[in-house]
């Protein structure tokens, strides 16, 4: 019967990727991920994390 893989599968299975990637490969899919979610909640939630961005373009127009 298929079901969740328990305690001994998840080693195997965490090995055979572990294994496939590499340590280095993992850890940059794994901050890309989460940078991904980051700007998911962002975007989802309508915060503004531009703002310092905005201020320098308008002190950038003030000087022309």
């Amino acid at each position: 019967m298929l079901g969740l893989p328990r305690g001994a599968e998840w080693i195997i299975i965490l090995v055979i990727i572990l294994l496939l990637f590499g340590p280095g490969r993992i850890g940059r899919i794994a901050g890309e991920l989460g940078r991904g979610i980051k700007s998911f909640r962002e975007g989802i939630s309508g915060d503004k994390k531009d703002e310092p961005a905005e201020k320098a373009e308008e002190v950038e127009e003030n000087k022309v």
